[in-house]
């Protein structure tokens, strides 16, 4: 089907754009995906984390334990559910996310300020349609 082609490939444009800035900012698109989310919260059990970033349970533990290595990400034991964890960012990972996360916007800005106001309202309705679809 030639919309589902289309919708392939503008996804694929758009996550090798993505990536490829991400990468240069010394992260993988995961892990700035987690720096993302945390960054200005207090952080978020890793059922939350999970949800909001599109990944396993599984994926992210092992995705915390690398950012753990690299001093941006702690695990803390909430006192109300000593039973969960909590995802925090370190100082480091906070410097990290005030660096990175106004940047990439940036970087993403100048693709998509080609589209004018109306164009981009119509092909967010436009993906949101094409979502609830499934």
């Amino acid at each position: 089907m030639p919309v589902v082609r289309e919708l392939v490939r503008a996804y694929q444009a758009f996550k090798s754009y993505d990536d490829a800035h991400i990468r240069q900012l010394g992260l993988t698109s995961s892990q700035f995906d987690v720096i993302a989310t945390l960054g200005n919260t207090p952080g978020m059990t890793f059922n939350k984390l999970a949800e909001k970033t599109l990944t396993t349970k599984g994926e992210l533990t092992g995705l915390i334990d690398r950012l753990e290595k690299k001093g941006l990400v702690q695990r803390k034991v909430p006192p109300e559910d000593r039973r969960s964890f909590l995802a925090v960012l370190t100082p480091a990972g906070e410097r990290v996310f005030e660096e990175t996360f106004p940047a990439h916007i940036a970087y993403l800005k100048q693709r998509f300020e080609k589209l004018d106001e109306q164009e981009l309202e119509q092909l967010q309705v436009a993906l949101e349609k094409v979502k609830n679809l499934f």
